[in-house]
């Protein structure tokens, strides 16, 4: 026999995984923000992670682990567009030690 009891929908899994891992991930991030290659795929992790770990019971992680990563990305841009407008200055002062030092 039958039960006339309804049928619940199934209750979405915590998220809290996601929100840790966003904020480990936004710390890693601000130690390798001086090497654009890796700081600013760890950035963009970092707030992907934050964002789907916004819907957990730990929400103040995955904002923390957002914030971290919004200031690791903008670190990581400022560097790489430092580095395209200082390349050739600091090339300059490489040729003019190489050449004080002289060249064998």
């Amino acid at each position: 026999m039958q039960t006339n009891q309804p049928v619940l929908p199934p209750t979405p899994r915590d998220q809290k995984g996601l929100a840790i891992a966003s904020l480990v991930v936004g710390i890693i991030n601000l130690c390798t923000w001086l090497l654009p290659i890796c700081g600013g795929p760890l950035a963009v992790a970092g707030l992907v992670l934050g964002y789907f770990g916004l819907k957990s019971s730990q929400r103040t992680l995955a904002i923390a682990g957002m914030v971290l990563s919004g200031i690791g990305l903008c670190l990581v841009l400022v560097n790489a567009i430092g580095g395209v407008l200082l390349a050739p200055e600091i090339e300059s002062i490489f040729n003019s030690i190489n050449q004080s030092l002289g060249t064998y």
